[in-house]
Order: structure tokens, then C-alpha cells, then sequence
């Protein structure tokens, strides 16, 4: 198992006893995850008008909910793939409202966001192509989880820049422009790999 899986199970084991509290008292998995949604709207409200402690708070809240959502599926018997359909579709929505709100936020600076803007404006893009090129893969029966940055840990950076500041939000962001292309590259190179091999096999 890759370090990211072994990261994975065990937040999802920490998160065990808060799961068997929600199975027993009969809270539905897409329940859980609207609430999410909810709180990561709520976190780009926060974000777009400045006020980045709070967003990152909220963004964590959020992100919880998307952890327990899946667990709280298997928990219950209730995973289905309409529900894993909705998920993901969610996932990629509260992402955008959360690069969204960053566009936002330094769109307001003026010339104080004027290096800022662009590097989001990147990030957004990186990480829906992301996002894309792994469905796009899959779509075609391929495995594409390779890359330094999937989901998880973009939300990651962008709760710890939010948390420490407009500073070190705007290395952050600049490191999410470039390593999201980073990922997109590796994945282009890795479906590119598969299909010469499966092309070479026909």
C-alpha cells in the first residue's frame, strides 16, 4: 500500500467512532455530504471577503464531512453509484467555489493581488484538469492515480495557507499553481505510457 492509502485508512480509523455515532442515530451518507458542501460554501463566503481564519475553519468542517460521507456509505450498506456519482460531482463543485473565493479575494486587492490572481487562476485550472484527466483515463478503462497532487492534499495546502496568513496563503497558492501541472503532466505521461502498451498488445 502507497503512503497516500496508509494516510487514508488511518484518518478514516480515527474517524470510526464518529461514524458509528452517525450509522446509529440513522444520518444518511448524502446528508452528510450536503452538509459539507454547505460548509464549504460557507468557507468560500468567508474566503472572497477576507477573512481567511475563518474560511480555513470552515473548509476543515467541510472536508470532514467528505471524509465521513464514504465511510458512513459502507457503514450504514448504503453505498450505491448513483451516491458515488453525487459525491465526486460535490467534491468538484465546493472545489471551484474555494479557488473561486481565492479570484475573488485577490481581485479585491487590486495591484496587492496583482501576482496572486494569476497563480489561482492557474490553481483553479490545474486542479480541474486534474480532476479531468483521471475521469477522462478511467472513462477509457485506465487506472490514473498517479500524480503529487490529487484532491486531499490540494485541500490540505490551501487549509494551512489559509490558517497562517496572506502571506503564506500566497505561497500556497503558488505552489498549487505549479504542482497542479505538474500532476496533469505526470498524468498526460502516464495514460500516454498505457495506451503505447495496450496499442503495442492490439
Amino acid at each position: 500500500m502507497n503512503d497516500k492509502g496508509t494516510i487514508k485508512n488511518r484518518l478514516r480509523g480515527l474517524l470510526d467512532p464518529i461514524v458509528s455515532l452517525l450509522a446509529g442515530a440513522g444520518v444518511s451518507p448524502m446528508g452528510v455530504t450536503i452538509a459539507g458542501f454547505i460548509l464549504s460554501l460557507a468557507s468560500a463566503f468567508e474566503i472572497a471577503r477576507g477573512e481567511l481564519v475563518a474560511g480555513g475553519v470552515l473548509l476543515i468542517a467541510g472536508s470532514l464531512c467528505d471524509t465521513l460521507d464514504g465511510s458512513l456509505a459502507r457503514r450504514s450498506g448504503r453505498e450505491s453509484a448513483f451516491g458515488a456519482f453525487i459525491d465526486s460531482t460535490i467534491d468538484r463543485a465546493a472545489e471551484l467555489a474555494s479557488f473561486g473565493a481565492l479570484i475573488v479575494y485577490y481581485a479585491a486587492q487590486g495591484d496587492g493581488g496583482r501576482f496572486a490572481l494569476p497563480l489561482a487562476v492557474i490553481a483553479l485550472a490545474g486542479s480541474f484538469l486534474t480532476s479531468y484527466t483521471r475521469a477522462r483515463a478511467e472513462g477509457l478503462g485506465l487506472e490514473c492515480r498517479v500524480g503529487l497532487l490529487e484532491r486531499p492534499e490540494r485541500i490540505a495546502l490551501l487549509v494551512l495557507g489559509l490558517l497562517l496568513g496572506r502571506k503564506a496563503l500566497f505561497l500556497v497558492v503558488a505552489c498549487l499553481a505549479a504542482l497542479t501541472i505538474v500532476t496533469v503532466i505526470q498524468r498526460i505521461v502516464h495514460v500516454r505510457r498505457l495506451t503505447s502498451r495496450k496499442d503495442a498488445a492490439a
